[in-house]
């Protein structure tokens, strides 16, 4: 089973200062760290991103896959320009398209499609196995306050189900 699986860390989130909401009582992986469930472990990412994306308007720079995968995964420790377009393809995203906040509902499909790509990228499964009620539930593990708004997002739109 992979790490990032094994760990319900399917974004590979690295050990840190950070107190993680859900995390396990017991962290045996030295670099990584291990949640209680998947939904926790997108929560997780979730609020990760969020942060990058209050940084990036403090520094001016505009909240898209490109910045956000040079962020997570910089050159330093990955194949940055082969992560970002593998997340753009398995996606259907475009690199300089200028993505909504985390905590913005609407922003949760194309979002949401990012994280998938991510977890296929770090975790190795297919795009089509991911579990996108394990991102689901993340995300308003995150962003609890936005779960009326969601709901109506995801009933007026298809594209979230369309892939």
């Amino acid at each position: 089973m992979n790490r990032g699986i094994r760990n319900n860390n399917p974004l590979n989130i690295r050990r840190s200062a950070t107190r993680w909401q859900g995390a396990r009582e017991e962290q045996k992986d030295k670099s990584f760290v291990q949640f209680k469930s998947m939904a926790y472990g997108y929560r997780a990412a979730w609020k990760i991103l969020q942060s990058y994306y209050e940084r990036f308007s403090r520094q001016g720079k505009p909240f898209t896959v490109r910045n956000i995968i040079s962020r997570w995964a910089p050159p330093t420790e990955n194949d940055t320009e082969a992560y970002i377009i593998g997340v753009l393809k398995l996606g259907s995203l475009g690199g300089k398209e200028k993505l909504l906040p985390p905590s913005n509902a609407s922003g949760y499909g194309r979002l949401s499609r990012m994280i998938a790509a991510m977890t296929t990228i770090e975790c190795g499964i297919p795009f089509g196995q991911v579990d996108m009620e394990a991102v689901y539930q993340g995300y308003l593990l995150a962003f609890p306050k936005n779960k009326k708004k969601l709901e109506e997002w995801l009933n007026e739109e298809d594209e979230y189900f369309d892939w």
